[in-house]
């Protein structure tokens, strides 16, 4: 199976935990890693190519912070101009039927303030529900969330073994 891990962190020099993550990602034959702020630092998003990568992959993640209870905002341009009528939905529109997406989220917050009678109320998987609505109208299978929960107060071997984690995940079956 071929993964495509596109990271969306417009910090990443500055992340511990995205960096390490697609660091070690980076190492595996079968994963290809792409840096969207890194590749379109102006925004400027080359739709031709950014297509063709999925076209070429089985299995699509979305590694990303949680930023004001979404992704950062390149994910969401990413998704306007990527995914097209008549390419990704509508009439003719089944280019990625069939293939796999995966949300790979780290969380600066506890597990315990993202529930129903938590600090925030909501749960992450309410969260991303745009994402699954998303993967539903263009014929992705949506796959359970990879998460990592307080990431502000992870220690090194927490962040090698998240990665690792984050490594069987995408290449398990699902």
């Amino acid at each position: 199976m071929k993964i495509l891990d596109i990271v969306i962190h417009p910090h990443l020099e500055t992340s511990t935990l995205n960096r390490t993550w697609m660091d070690r990602l980076k190492q595996e034959n079968n994963i290809m890693v792409h840096d969207l702020y890194g590749t379109y630092p102006d925004g400027t998003i080359d739709v031709d190519k950014e297509q063709q990568l999925l076209l070429e992959h089985d299995r699509i993640v979305f590694q990303f912070p949680m930023y004001w209870y979404s992704s950062p905002a390149l994910l969401k341009q990413w998704e306007d101009d990527v995914l097209t009528h008549g390419w990704a939905y509508g009439s003719g529109g089944t280019r990625l039927h069939g293939k796999e997406l995966i949300l790979a989220i780290s969380i600066g917050g506890q597990e315990s303030v993202y529930q129903a009678g938590g600090a925030f109320n909501v749960t992450i998987s309410e969260l991303t529900r745009p994402f699954q609505a998303t993967a539903n109208l263009i014929g992705m299978r949506f796959l359970p969330l990879f998460k990592q929960y307080g990431t502000l107060y992870l220690s090194k071997e927490e962040v090698q073994n998240s990665a690792e984690k984050l490594v069987n995940y995408l290449e398990a079956e699902h």
